[in-house]
């Protein structure tokens, strides 16, 4: 069990922490430094190769994927062409159609046909949203867990990578402006202030900062990210043509004993919300940087938390199946419980509408009522895990997946989009993270994120036709 929980841990610290896994792994076993050395090297050649099949896989699902969707739209036509054993209605009377005497399944099967066919036909309906890549941003030398959006006039993002890094980008320019290197571990979420210049990020190394998000506007406009961040290019380019790089917080808001996940920010942005696995969420102030509340309860690792855009609310998501609601607009803060889930709940945000949208492990998506936790006003069935949604300000869910794809639904569970998916236009990697984002300046106004190291933007407007 303390081993597992060190390969979590391991995992959550990127690759340089699995490499510190492996040597502590060695410092505990009597097998000689030859075979040891010999063992490593084994396995790396093993990783190349699941790397190798792992895109082979990837490539050939996309395929399988376009075929069978190919199939089923075909096969819908057809079934609405061969009429024969269709039954509907007309004038408020039941009409038959001659039923092939030489089939009799179709007399069975047409009952329930005929209940479906609304559904079928609305799953093949054109998208009623128009996906169109715009850009892409590229540096980050690890998997991204996390992107999130600059309040409105900023035409900024940021991120959280496995490379023990943040970065704030610009959104019209496609550049890196700003890379936080503070954290010793993974960093796994990141949040702008409402109303300041300030990021609030989240770590493997057991806690969360919160730093300084101001930008150098006048870093030069042509060079591309992946030179800055991995510093391609020195002997052409001064230093000035590289982002500015902080080190040190503001404020580091210690506490855990685990793994901090994510982290939010409370309306107003005066306290923080920050969950772990060590199965609490804290409340900070982040003036004093002090440790208000611990919020205990969950019986397994916290997975998510975020907060309410205008009430003292947060939601935290855990592996124990169940996602809770903390009210804070009391002095006695009081706890709700939703269940509805069957595996690990991967996050769970607020809607406008004062709803929850909650994603999980079991492949399902939920829309709640916060007034109401005892059954989900709709659900999203997927054929893959669910990573973190985004819902933006218009109720339009943004779901990733572990199989690279990004749909679309509303908050009555109807599917309006899906994101290209095809090696040129999508991700390559399962996608971590999505965010939409309310300045639309640049054309750009929602974004994902995943392990193949890549933020991407989009460009997500209603149909012509609709």
């Amino acid at each position: 069990m303390k081993s597992s929980k060190r390969r979590l841990q391991a995992l959550a610290e990127g690759s340089e922490g699995l490499s510190n896994y492996l040597k502590m792994e060695d410092s505990e076993t009597s097998i000689p430094p030859v075979f040891r050395s010999r063992l490593h090297e084994l396995f790396s050649q093993i990783e190349k190769e699941f790397d190798l099949l792992y895109s082979e896989n990837l490539n050939l699902q996309e395929k399988i994927d376009i075929l069978s969707e190919k199939l089923e739209r075909e096969s819908c036509v057809g079934d609405k062409q061969n009429t024969d054993y269709i039954e509907f209605e007309t004038s408020g009377k039941n009409s038959k159609v001659k039923i092939s005497q030489n089939n009799p399944q179709k007399v069975k099967a047409s009952h329930k046909l005929r209940v479906q066919t609304s559904k079928i036909v609305s799953s093949f309906k054109a998208p009623t949203y128009s996906c169109q890549l715009v850009r892409e941003f590229t540096g980050h030398k690890d998997g991204i867990w996390d992107v999130s959006s600059a309040r409105p006039g900023q035409a900024l993002i940021g991120t959280a990578a496995a490379d023990h890094t943040a970065c704030v980008w610009s959104v019209e320019w496609g550049k890196c402006l700003l890379q936080y290197t503070g954290h010793s571990g993974s960093v796994n979420s990141i949040k702008f202030h409402p109303n300041r210049d300030l990021a609030l990020t989240s770590s493997g190394d057991n806690t969360a900062h919160v730093w300084q998000a101001a930008v150098n506007w006048d870093l030069p406009r042509g060079q591309s990210s992946e030179e800055e961040l991995e510093g391609g290019g020195e002997e052409s380019l001064g230093d000035t043509d590289r982002p500015e790089v902080l080190r040190t917080p503001l404020s580091e808001l210690m506490g855990h004993t685990g793994v901090v996940v994510a982290a939010d920010w409370l309306t107003g942005g005066d306290h923080v919300i920050t969950a772990s696995w060590d199965r609490t969420a804290n409340l900070y102030d982040v003036e004093t940087g002090d440790c208000l509340q611990i919020l205990t309860g969950h019986d397994h690792e916290l997975t998510h938390a975020s907060a309410h855009h205008s009430s003292r609310l947060v939601v935290t998501a855990s592996r124990d199946t169940t996602f809770r609601l903390w009210d804070f607009r009391e002095p006695i803060h009081s706890v709700s419980v939703f269940q509805g889930h069957t595996e690990s709940v991967t996050s769970a945000v607020f809607t406008r509408e004062d709803k929850v949208v909650s994603g999980s492990d079991d492949r399902s998506v939920k829309v709640w009522d916060v007034r109401n936790m005892r059954s989900a006003l709709a659900t999203i069935r997927s054929d893959s895990s669910v990573n973190r949604v985004s819902v933006s300000s218009g109720g339009l869910i943004a779901i990733p997946h572990d199989n690279r794809q990004v749909r679309l639904f509303d908050l009555q569970g109807q599917r309006l989009a899906r994101l290209p998916r095809s090696s040129r236009q999508g991700h390559r990697r399962m996608v971590t993270s999505v965010a939409w984002a309310e300045d639309i300046s640049s054309g750009i106004n929602f974004f994902s994120c995943g392990f193949d190291r890549r933020i991407l933007g989009w460009a997500i407007q209603p149909s012509k036709e609709n």
